[in-house]
C-alpha cells in the first residue's frame, strides 16, 4: 500500500483550499470532494486520470460522488498519480490544530485488506513530516508499485507484533522494536504473516 500531496501545479496546499473548499460532514465524504479538486485543479477528465492511474473511469466517478470508499491499494494509486502522500491526504480533510488529542485522531479503516490507518500528528500543510500508526490484521498483505512521492524518507518501527516489509525487492522481517529507515523509490510490501496485528510507527518526511 502506497503510503502515505505536495504543492499542485506549483500552488501551495493552503491557495488551493481558498479556491476549492471542501464540503461534506464525514471524512469519506470531504476525502471525495478533495479528490474531484485535485483532479479538477490539474485540469484532468476523469478518462485522463484513468490513465494516469490505472483505475477505471466508473470507479473513479463513484469515488469523487462518494459512493464508495477508496480502499487502500486504490488511494496509493490515486496519490502517486497526483504526487501526493496518503497521509497528506487524510490530514488535509480535516481540521488543523496544534494539537490532536487521541480521541480526536483520525482513524481510517480499510476493511477489503485489513489495515488501520490512525493520523498521530496534527495536520500543517507546510510542514514535510508526519507520524502515522499502522496496524496490519493477520494475513494482511499490502503492495504498492510505486511511490506516491519519489526519495521519501520513511521510518517503520514496530510496536507490536512481526512485520515483513519488502522494498525494492528486498525482504526485511521485523520485530517489536525494530526500526527499518529508507528512502521510497521503487515497490513496496507489508505483509503480516503471523496469528497477532502487528501494530507499527511510520513516519514519513517528504524531500
Amino acid at each position: 500500500m502506497r503510503r502515505g500531496c505536495g504543492p499542485v501545479a506549483g500552488l501551495a496546499a493552503s491557495r488551493i483550499w481558498d479556491i476549492f473548499p471542501i464540503v461534506g460532514t464525514t471524512l469519506d465524504e470531504r476525502l471525495a470532494a478533495r479528490l474531484a479538486e485535485l483532479r479538477t485543479r490539474r485540469g484532468w477528465s476523469l478518462d485522463d486520470l484513468a490513465g494516469h492511474s490505472g483505475v477505471s473511469r466508473s470507479t473513479l466517478s463513484r469515488l469523487e460522488r462518494g459512493e464508495v470508499s477508496p480502499t487502500a491499494s486504490l488511494l496509493g494509486r490515486l496519490c502517486t498519480a497526483y504526487g501526493w502522500t496518503a497521509s497528506r491526504l487524510l490530514a488535509e480533510v480535516e481540521s488543523a490544530p496544534a494539537v490532536v488529542r487521541a480521541a480526536e485522531q483520525t482513524v481510517w479503516r480499510d476493511e477489503s485488506s485489513g489495515y488501520t490507518r490512525r493520523m498521530v500528528s496534527p495536520p500543517h500543510a507546510g510542514l514535510r513530516g508526519e507520524i502515522v500508526e499502522g496496524v496490519l490484521d493477520p494475513g494482511a498483505d499490502i503492495r504498492y508499485d510505486a511511490p506516491s512521492v519519489p526519495g521519501l524518507e520513511q521510518h517503520v518501527w514496530i510496536l507490536d507484533g512481526t512485520l515483513e516489509l519488502t522494498t525494492d525487492d528486498h525482504p526485511h522481517e521485523l520485530t517489536a522494536g525494530d526500526c527499518l529507515r529508507f528512502r521510497l523509490w521503487g515497490a513496496t510490501r507489508f505483509r503480516n504473516r503471523g496469528t497477532h496485528p502487528v501494530r507499527y510507527a511510520l513516519v514519513l518526511v517528504t524531500p
